[in-house]
């Protein structure tokens, strides 16, 4: 699953692929949001990302996008 945080004065938005599922991404954001700490998640390579959550722009949760393999009608 595909996460995109956007983050306060920074150009670019952070993005990882975390083999968490959509709700538990969801809740982990909602319990960040609510204790005013820190957002933890780690991807799917075990690398762990930390952001303070007072610098938190937007976090997108989205289903990776599974490529189509031949041709397919559209």
């Amino acid at each position: 699953m595909e996460v995109k945080i956007g983050v306060q004065y920074a150009p670019r938005e952070l993005v990882i692929e975390s083999s968490q599922s959509p709700a538990e991404v969801e809740k982990a954001v909602t319990e960040a949001i609510a204790s005013e700490g820190t957002l933890s998640l780690v991807d799917e390579k075990g690398r762990r990302l930390i952001i303070p959550v007072d610098k938190l722009a937007y976090v997108e949760i989205a289903e990776a996008a599974r490529g189509t393999v031949g041709f397919t009608a559209r």
